[in-house]
């Protein structure tokens, strides 16, 4: 299958012609940056032949770390006239809050210097035309270095059968905890009030909502838990994945956010797997839950198949008590191309939340 080479399959000569788009200086000097001014909306690469995109690669020049969060990242497929991808250029890349850092994950890394090398290994098939493009809502203009390595097919048959990428990206800034709101202490007042059981999932924090024919391959979950007490362990909440419209339970319910990224007994270490892990643990002996948190869970040895609809949610704190920042990357594919998500929010809505004076976020 295109996309899915294996250490096996490598020696199998397929039919295909491996190309590259850059940034390169085309007068052969080293100016091998594009400038992008503010406010400008630039296609990077537009390709009008069968092909699949297996790599990509970029720097970006800033000058204030979150314009990963103000350059938005689009990608078109086929006849499709609405962007696939539409997403925040650093959270595409694995990590949100507006920031870099090193880290590596099978789909997606981001590289010394400090996550300045940002990597991305998702295949993207498409049967007549891609266009990535990006646009700088900043404020100021910036250097962007990229590669977008792709195979090209003689024919259409060799794509006939895949399903095209896509990304949702959602955040919610203060997710509205009742614990929190209503300052209930800890103990008896949460666990005897009964809004503590949730038998719906209907105020779930929602990682991904689409319709369509498809696979959900994952996402990575940014938390910024901004408020003090009681809003400390986020990890209760529960994962709920409803698929093709199916009532409460869903089949795919789980046991704690936590459990979601499958790491446990309320894990204080960063720890990066090739499906699983933690990229961002800011708490302190003090306040071991507080600031921000990145976590995620990939799911390519066992993609979630939906054939209708699929809506991923997960709780925030158990039975949605807590009151933090959530923000999320959804990865999946669906037999269409359409558009990934609402419409962006705008720049202002999605710039991270500024850092409390006690926290202070660990190097990485």
């Amino acid at each position: 299958m295109i996309g899915q080479t294996s250490l096996s399959s490598l020696p199998t000569l397929r039919d295909y012609k491996s190309v590259r788009i850059s940034s390169w200086d085309r007068t052969g000097n080293n100016c091998d940056a594009w400038w992008i001014e503010p406010g400008e909306r630039r296609v990077l690469a537009e390709i009008n032949e069968p092909g699949c995109i297996k790599h990509i690669w970029m720097t970006l020049g800033i000058k204030q770390e979150d314009m990963v969060r103000r350059i938005v990242l689009r990608m078109y497929w086929d006849d499709c006239d609405e962007p696939s991808v539409e997403c925040p250029i650093g959270d595409f890349f694995g990590m949100g809050h507006g920031m870099r850092k090193n880290f590596v994950t099978l789909p997606l890394q981001m590289s010394p210097q400090n996550g300045k090398g940002m990597n991305c290994w998702w295949p993207m098939p498409f049967k007549k035309k891609a266009i990535i493009e990006v646009e700088n809502q900043g404020e100021v203009g910036y250097n962007h270095y990229f590669y977008i390595d792709h195979e090209v097919y003689p024919s259409v048959d060799a794509v006939a059968d895949q399903a095209y990428f896509h990304v949702q990206w959602n955040r919610e800034a203060e997710t509205k905890g009742w614990a929190f709101e209503e300052k209930l202490p800890r103990g008896d007042a949460i666990w005897k009030d009964p809004r503590i059981i949730n038998a719906s999932g209907k105020d779930n924090y929602v990682i991904l909502e689409t319709e369509g024919d498809g696979i959900y391959c994952g996402a990575h979950l940014d938390i910024d838990c901004f408020q003090r007490n009681p809003n400390d362990w986020y990890g209760e909440g529960d994962d709920m994945i409803f698929i093709d419209g199916e009532e409460w339970p869903p089949s795919l319910h789980g046991t704690g956010t936590e459990d979601w990224y499958h790491c446990a007994y309320c894990p204080s270490q960063e720890y990066n797997a090739p499906y699983h892990g933690i990229i961002l643990y800011s708490g302190t002996p003090d306040w071991p839950w507080k600031g921000k948190n990145t976590v995620y869970r990939y799911h390519i040895e066992d993609p979630i198949r939906f054939r209708k609809s699929i809506r991923v949610t997960i709780e925030h704190g158990h039975a949605n008590k807590l009151s933090n920042d959530y923000s999320s990357t959804a990865y999946y594919y669906l037999r269409e191309p359409r558009r990934g998500g609402k419409p962006i929010l705008p720049v202002e809505e999605r710039l991270p939340r500024p850092n409390e004076p006690w926290y202070t976020p660990q190097k990485g």
